[in-house]
């Protein structure tokens, strides 16, 4: 683990950005990343939600003895989001570092660890006491079952899971009882938006046992045609068994948004490419921009690079400027807080300036 003070670790995260955003992974035209979660308890001490402070204070610490003394973690970072101003957390959760809940809850002694290219990260002491998560670009949740599965097996080398033959490991929410394993694919589809073929795929998967959630995953909404979906069932099913149904699942999505893009391209090409350069247009112009604006409109000309309408672009840009206008990401940017009015101006020049590099 690298000993940074916090001033630091936050300043070389604003400067940095997510390997998982680089637009260069399988089917990334449609698939923005995948992501694996898994929920892990020590054996002995109560969930995060009924562990008394001492008892909080004892896992945020195991934790930092593990990843302070196993190489895999040599080039991670620990942060207290105790030390942290609610901006700095809501910071966190734009990087998709910790979750809402993580940040929002007032427990102490909870904490984050995460690796120099942001595809690993660990919440400590969040509804578990540890929620391991790795992302990567595209559709890759096979290699990321083989990359958590390894980090899985260190940690539990330190400590002793809680864990029941009959049940598998234990965890505060029932749903997670299991593998205690949660994966996700983060899908762009504004073809199948455009054609409302959106509700009658998402009302098909909830009655098999998917859920799907907006950008920053549970509680938040779908914005930029951003689909993430994920599996509710975790109990009498393997890690493999998991992945393998929601990549059928997804690839059947992604059948589909090919399917329709192929038929727009087609029967409407220069309704395409208006919509993809008008929104370029505005994009490359405005001084004003509200985070819901920048959103859709990000999602169409990303929507024109996948269909080779605009190509100076590459997806890796408009994935990463999908979390630098977020409000709390461009306040970490400017060093101060902003208004809304500020940061709709600020959001502005900042896109400017990156789709013109």
């Amino acid at each position: 683990m690298q000993n940074k003070d916090k001033s630091i670790i936050l300043q070389n995260l604003k400067d940095s950005t997510a390997e998982w955003t680089n637009g260069q992974g399988p089917l990334s035209d449609i698939v923005i990343s995948s992501r694996i979660r898994l929920a892990r308890n020590i054996e002995g001490i109560p969930f995060s939600p009924r562990a008394e402070q001492a008892e909080l204070k004892n896992i945020f610490e195991l934790c930092r003895q593990v990843v302070e003394k196993d190489p895999l973690f040599r080039d991670s970072n620990l942060l207290l989001l105790d030390e942290l101003t609610p901006l700095e957390s809501q910071f966190l959760v734009e990087k998709h570092l910790i979750s809402i809940y993580h940040a929002r809850e007032k427990r102490p002694y909870r904490g984050c660890v995460f690796n120099q290219k942001e595809t690993l990260s660990i919440m400590v002491n969040e509804e578990d006491h540890f929620r391991i998560q790795y992302l990567l670009s595209g559709l890759q949740l096979n290699n990321i079952w083989k990359l958590i599965n390894e980090i899985d097996d260190e940690i539990e080398k330190k400590v002793t899971y809680a864990f029941s033959e009959k049940e598998g490991y234990l965890t505060s929410c029932p749903t997670n009882v299991g593998t205690g394993m949660r994966a996700s694919i983060m899908l762009h589809l504004p073809a199948l938006a455009m054609v409302n073929g959106i509700n009658d795929i998402l009302k098909a998967i909830s009655k098999i046992g998917y859920v799907v959630r907006g950008f920053y995953g549970e509680g938040t909404e779908v914005m930029g045609n951003l689909f993430q979906v994920s599996n509710q069932i975790t109990l009498g099913l393997s890690e493999e068994e998991i992945i393998d149904n929601l990549e059928k699942v997804n690839q059947q999505i992604i059948s589909k948004e090919q399917k329709v893009r192929k038929e727009l391209l087609s029967n409407s090409k220069s309704q395409l490419e208006d919509q993809a350069w008008r929104a370029y247009g505005i994009l490359s112009s405005a001084r004003i921009i509200s985070s819901v604006e920048a959103m859709e409109l990000l999602s169409k000309v990303r929507f024109g690079v996948g269909l080779g309408i605009i190509s100076h672009l590459n997806l890796g840009i408009l994935n990463k400027l999908m979390l630098l206008i977020q409000p709390a990401y461009l306040q970490m940017l400017a060093g101060k807080v902003l208004d809304p009015f500020n940061r709709d101006m600020q959001r502005a020049a900042l896109i400017r300036n990156e789709i013109s590099k």
